[in-house]
């Protein structure tokens, strides 16, 4: 990987995952229900996803739409489902799970990395309903998860610019920032300007293949 932004597509579905790795994207996120903001793609989706693209392929574990606080029967699926994941195939994880009073759910985030072993695990845009977000951060690093998928908060991640920066900051190498939130070409160009180096995009192919041309351009 050279000094360039990354860029990750959110798909769903074996047919825009194939479109993604086409264009040029970095990762993918593959996920089901993106209606619902992306809910667990399924073990075989995830396989045949896997055999017919050369990128890695995150595969998000949440199993169903709405907030992220979890009974405890959802978050034994979420274990499995990483689980399965991982034998699918999986390069990563986007998951993530909060308590009620808007905090990082450590134990269940402690089982879900566990569960992950090797591969990477994203706190997903869960993390834009913490109540304090640079706690969150830190909690998250302590936990040993890679990523942080947010929009800073924010309606969007260009909204969002200055927290992401602020989280940059006090990330710096030991946990990645991940820009999301209706990021195309104008956003990527301010994202980057701003010291972002990681970009996640939504299931638009135009749009994606916008943003994946800024970055290159970034890189000359």
């Amino acid at each position: 990987m050279s000094g360039r932004p990354l860029v990750e597509a959110c798909v769903e579905g074996i047919e825009a995952a194939a479109a993604a790795d086409r264009a040029g994207d970095d990762r993918l996120e593959l996920c089901a229900s993106l209606v619902e903001d992306g809910t667990t793609p399924s073990a075989g989706t995830l396989a045949v996803a896997r055999s017919r693209v050369a990128i890695p392929i995150v595969a998000m574990v949440r199993p169903r739409g709405g907030g992220f606080v979890y009974s405890s029967a959802e978050l034994e699926v979420m274990e499995r489902d990483v689980a399965a994941a991982r034998e699918a195939g999986a390069a990563g994880i986007a998951t993530g799970a909060l308590t009620e009073d808007g905090r990082v759910n450590e134990e269940a985030l402690r089982a879900l990395v566990r569960a992950a072993g090797s591969l990477p695990v994203t706190f997903h845009r869960a993390f834009d309903h913490v109540a304090d977000p640079a706690a969150a951060l830190e909690t998250l690093i302590t936990l040993g998860a890679r990523r942080v998928l947010t929009s800073g908060g924010a309606s969007s991640a260009r909204a969002g610019i200055d927290t992401l920066a602020a989280l940059g900051r006090q990330a710096g190498d030991r946990i990645a920032i991940v820009a999301g939130g209706h990021v195309d070409a104008a956003a990527a160009r301010d994202l980057v300007a701003a010291g972002i180096r990681e970009l996640h995009v939504g299931n638009d192919r135009a749009r994606l293949a916008s943003v994946i041309a800024v970055v290159r351009a970034a890189a000359r």
